[in-house]
């Protein structure tokens, strides 16, 4: 009985060891998806089982932890490929260059968040000449009384929020090459715009992407807290201005408060795509900020504040429609607000700070319509709203709907995923 006792633990302890080796080094939820396949829903029931059950689990474990390991590193791979299809899609097709707006900004966001995860060289050179030929520069003109803000893509207008997009580029590239003319003119526009109050260019909710990020990494960068301070001015201006406590949710601006303007239905309107913005920009100056950083609390509380708002809206097909309250104010699916929300989730996740439980499900959604409707089989990123000032019904948005900045969304959610498999 003493021998077959000391057998009885020696098996038992076998297989915890390989329990608990293998689910320290991989995932802390193996061994809990395998308890509920085995319908042990307490481990100390182990140890009553006869021995040559204990051995027969502590075998079908090694194997249960080797398959989850494996499947996720193949996903995982998946979306690496899928992630270089989409970029060398674009890529080729646009060979150009373009200017230093937000919207080709936004894309080598998404570009540099792809270099940063697989160091390939044709990704960084992307984006290096890029900025080579804006003259890691805008505006283009020295004389600072001619720099302006208000919403007009034209260069002159730097001081406004939208026109700051590429400055997070250049802080990427500055920050791997560690050259200081990649950041002068940054320190120059900043300079400037935070010498004067928070509500001359923060009136819109894309400002909480376009540039609390950059005002995130300029602190990293030169360690002056006074880019936290502005920073936070800035964001409590819109905050105060733009966001609705009962919804959770960000207005695109003071024009599209509710009740001076209304959806189809008589609903609040909130703009996808435009909390897609928020939220992700939110997550971008959270990645920057360190936990004792002043300030990062509250933007911590804001991002969960919205992703439960956020979750509520998802439609059953994964997507979430332009108008987020009111489906039929612009039908169909838009996939880069869905692919900013999908970012934002999995960060949530992947830093445990939303309850997988319940917020995997919703991420699973998402994926699976950004990889399977809004990718197409050539590599071209569809369903991308168009850039403009209103959503309506009516407008097209299909599979052959694609831009820069749908890519650039795409790409960070995807980036996003892949860390989340790796992980597992």
């Amino acid at each position: 009985m003493e021998a077959e006792a000391s057998l009885r633990e020696v098996s038992v302890f076998f297989m915890f060891f390989i329990t608990f080796t293998l689910t320290a080094a991989l995932s802390k939820h193996v061994f809990e998806k395998f308890c509920s396949r085995i319908n042990v829903a307490n481990k100390e029931t182990l140890f009553k089982m006869p021995i040559k059950i204990n051995f027969c689990l502590g075998l079908l474990l090694t194997i249960f932890c080797f398959s989850c390991t494996s499947n996720r590193s193949s996903e995982a791979s998946d979306v690496v490929r899928i992630v270089h299809k989409v970029n060398r899609y674009w890529q080729a097709n646009h060979p150009e260059l373009g200017c230093s707006f937000w919207d080709n900004s936004v894309y080598h966001m998404g570009n540099m968040e792809v270099y940063l995860l697989t160091r390939e060289d044709c990704d960084i050179k992307y984006s290096l000449d890029w900025a080579k030929f804006n003259q890691w520069s805008e505006p283009q003109t020295e004389n600072k009384s001619k720099w302006k803000f208000s919403y007009v893509m034209d260069n002159d207008y730097v001081l406004f929020g939208d026109l700051q997009a590429c400055f997070q580029v250049y802080t990427d590239l500055f920050r791997i090459k560690l050259k200081p003319y990649m950041i002068a003119r940054i320190m120059e526009v900043v300079k400037e715009s935070m010498s004067s109050s928070p509500q001359h260019y923060w009136w819109r909710v894309d400002a909480i992407f376009m540039v609390l990020p950059l005002m995130a990494k300029m602190y990293q960068i030169t360690d002056n807290p006074v880019y936290l301070d502005k920073a936070n001015a800035y964001f409590s201006y819109v905050d105060h201005l733009l966001y609705d406590v009962p919804s959770g949710l960000y207005y695109k601006d003071f024009q599209s408060l509710y009740p001076k303007h209304k959806s189809i239905k008589g609903y609040k309107d909130f703009w996808t795509r435009g909390n897609g913005w928020a939220i992700a920009g939110l997550v971008r100056t959270l990645k920057e900020l360190p936990q004792t950083t002043p300030y990062r609390q509250i933007y911590l509380n804001r991002y969960c504040s919205m992703v439960k708002a956020i979750a509520e809206c998802q439609q059953p097909g994964g997507y979430w429609t332009r108008s987020m309250l009111d489906s039929a104010h612009a039908l169909g699916s838009e996939s880069s607000g869905t692919a900013l929300f999908t970012y934002a989730l999995l960060w949530g996740v992947n830093n445990h700070i939303l309850d997988r439980s319940v917020y995997l499900p919703i991420i699973e959604r998402a994926w699976n319509y950004l990889s399977t409707v809004a990718l197409q089989p050539d590599g071209k990123i569809g369903y991308v709203e168009p850039i403009g000032d209103n959503v309506f019904s009516g407008q097209v948005v299909d599979s052959n709907s694609s831009s820069n900045l749908g890519v650039g969304a795409f790409l960070l959610a995807a980036c996003e995923r892949i860390r989340f498999l790796q992980a597992e």
